[in-house]
């Protein structure tokens, strides 16, 4: 434990990524194979679900730091995260082996056998805990109980620490961290292995991500910096869609549906894993899952015409476990697949996207599967061409467009130069600030996420919350603000005067019934903090209500007959 809390104290105490990967290779190769499993399960985001209710562990701290529970509430208020509260207020325990128990041991001797335990049995586990840890151990193992451990570093720099340990390419790892795994030894064996012949039948391959290209890239701010891209020849063009990004896998006679975010999507699509079987064995895809159907052929006979339907609609089938008849006839999906990754059980990365794509449409040809259809590149001459194209994106329902190099492999990661995505501006509106509650990790102890709303005729109606953009030295003042100019307080939040006015920036609108205002932003943010302005100059719920997309906005997205 003493080696992950020394990990755990490196990685907090640094943002410079070649530090945080130096930490974990270091922690790798001195580790035992037990403790890196979990180790890298904890790292990697696979926390354990909260084991103990947080009103339990509260009452208990407060009786062990013998203090009234109004002051530990307090306390608790004042940090902002109950581990870190616990760890500071309720006495150091007195084992000095305590530190060098393994995190393994900790994790199934203490941790998990929590979950089988009654109430009565939990509270003199935990206390047995205190009894014998403090500091940043005592922290850690509070944040593995409470399901919060959660430290700055991404999946793929967890990779590239391992990589660096082992020797082996952090691709390779990156793959091998993917898909459903147990913490254990046999599962660092295998990711320690050198047969790079490895892929399990459900694993999908690490994501090609692209880089953002702004409308001000080039010195004079009047558009992208085209010359650095070159020619627009070498380039392919498609609709940045506003779904859900995934990768489709048939092998072995079985269908498996990944999310970029390394969710594996069972018995979510059934449409797609329907569609999948026509897919021959060995099959990888990646694309965008839409909701969509086929409507009326369209005048040329020779095309086949697919409606695309709002985000908004795609998001009733989000996080449902069974989709019954009634909505799958509401809100079919398909799956509009961009790239292919692998056919016939060999891997088509290393290729150029042109030959991936030939490959792509040639396959979906010939087996034709129902529900998958052949995203089709947009056709530009120039870039002036696209700039138009891109300026219609929102009555395509899209964001924006991804652009993408014909001659390019298909890379790990954000890769500069291979993929770009080219979205339109924002909306903007200002709103003025109403509530706020404080943050998380080292923003605990301060008010940095905020709920904004806008005029309903004489009334402020809340809209949107949002907790980024702000920079530090504003933050303290917004900060300041809240403390000096609360009204009431409703738990952790606390209602302010409304005198603060922010420009937020989100990507869209939609109708929402759960919702005062009637509304639902798109990832909102606040652009800046607008102190030239008066709360009375904040926008109107009418200004936004205009924004919203017209119902019967769609897009029809054309392909030829034979691909459906």
């Amino acid at each position: 434990m003493k080696l992950f809390a020394e990990l755990f104290q490196r990685l907090d105490q640094t943002t410079k990524t070649n530090e945080k990967v130096a930490a974990i290779a270091q922690y790798m190769s001195a580790a035992s194979p037990e403790d890196a499993a979990w180790a890298i399960a904890s790292l990697s985001g696979r926390r354990v679900k909260r084991l103990v209710s947080t009103g339990l562990l509260r009452r208990l701290a407060a009786e062990s730091a013998e203090i009234p529970d109004w002051l530990f509430e307090e306390s608790y208020d004042s940090v902002g995260d109950l581990a870190e509260t616990i760890s500071l207020l309720v006495p150091a325990g007195n084992s000095p082996d305590a530190d060098f128990r393994s995190l393994s041991d900790w994790m199934q001797n203490d941790v998990l056998p929590l979950a089988r335990m009654d109430e009565s049995e939990q509270s003199d586990a935990v206390r047995r805990m205190w009894a014998q840890t403090e500091g940043t151990s005592r922290l850690i193992l509070m944040k593995l109980i409470t399901g919060s451990f959660r430290v700055g570093v991404s999946s793929r720099l967890v990779a590239r620490g391992i990589a660096e340990s082992n020797g082996l390419p952090a691709d390779v790892i990156a793959h091998r961290l993917m898909g459903d795994w147990d913490p254990t030894p046999d599962f660092i064996e295998r990711l320690h292995s050198t047969d790079l012949n490895d892929a399990t039948h459900s694993r999908p391959y690490p994501f090609c991500l692209a880089h953002a290209l702004a409308d001000d890239a080039n010195a004079e701010g009047d558009g992208p910096d085209w010359q650095t891209l070159g020619d627009p020849s070498e380039y392919q063009a498609e609709w940045k869609w506003d779904g859900i990004r995934g990768q489709v896998i048939r092998r072995a006679g079985r269908t498996y549906i990944w999310s970029r975010g390394e969710d594996l999507m069972v018995n979510r699509w059934p449409e797609i894993e329907r569609a999948a079987e026509f897919l021959p064995d060995g099959t990888v895809i990646d694309g965008e899952i839409l909701a969509s159907r086929h409507v009326s052929p369209a005048l040329d006979d020779s095309k086949q015409a697919i409606e695309v339907l709002p985000f908004a609609q795609l998001q009733r089938r989000i996080g449902r476990k069974t989709v019954g008849k009634k909505l799958l006839t509401e809100v079919p999906v398909m799956f509009h697949a961009f790239d292919c990754l692998e056919l016939d059980g060999n891997d088509l990365r290393a290729k150029p996207l042109g030959d991936r794509r030939d490959a792509l449409l040639k396959m979906l040809s010939i087996h034709q599967p129902p529900s998958v259809v052949w995203n089709e590149p947009l056709s530009f001459d120039s870039w002036d061409d696209l700039a138009a194209i891109r300026s219609t994106s929102r009555h395509a329902l899209a964001e924006g467009v991804m652009i993408k190099r014909l001659d390019a492999p298909y890379s790990v990661g954000r890769v500069r130069g291979v993929w770009w995505k080219w979205k339109l501006a924002p909306h903007t509106v200002d709103a003025v600030l109403i509530y706020a509650q404080r943050g998380h990790g080292k923003r605990a102890s301060l008010y940095t996420d905020y709920t904004f709303a806008v005029w309903d005729e004489d009334k402020l109606v809340p809209f949107a919350k949002a907790y980024s953009g702000l920079t530090d030295a504003e933050i303290r003042k917004v900060d300041r603000f809240v403390r000096d100019n609360t009204s009431e307080r409703f738990g952790p939040v606390r209602s302010v005067k409304p005198e603060l006015v922010m420009e937020l920036a989100f990507e869209g609108l939609q109708r929402s019934t759960r919702h005062k205002s009637g509304i639902a932003t798109r990832f909102p943010r606040i652009v800046r903090w607008r102190t030239d302005k008066q709360p009375a100059d904040a926008d109107r719920l009418a200004d936004l209500i205009a924004m919203l997309p017209e119902e019967e906005s769609k897009v029809i997205a054309s392909g030829s007959e034979e691909v459906p």
